[in-house]
């Protein structure tokens, strides 16, 4: 579930087909994010789960599956 809604919310910030990204999907590499295209994503995430993630857990996702198991660790 969490990934689902995930890859709306990069596919929308991104402008990407969200049957692309997968959990492996690194956000600078293989996106072509940029530092405040991750900031937007992060903000859509905090949104989209009503979550608040602390700014400094932010600097260390780089992939898809690192920000999906930081939202489950906001959850919980």
């Amino acid at each position: 579930m969490e990934f689902d809604k995930l890859k709306e919310v990069i596919a929308d910030v991104l402008s990407v087909d969200p049957n692309e990204i997968t959990p492996e999907t690194t956000f600078t590499e293989d996106l072509g994010a940029d530092s405040l295209d991750v900031f937007q994503i992060i903000m859509g995430i905090e949104e989209a789960f009503e979550i608040e993630i602390p700014t400094d857990r932010v600097e260390h996702i780089s992939t898809v599956q690192e920000a999906i198991d930081l939202i489950r660790d906001s959850m919980s």
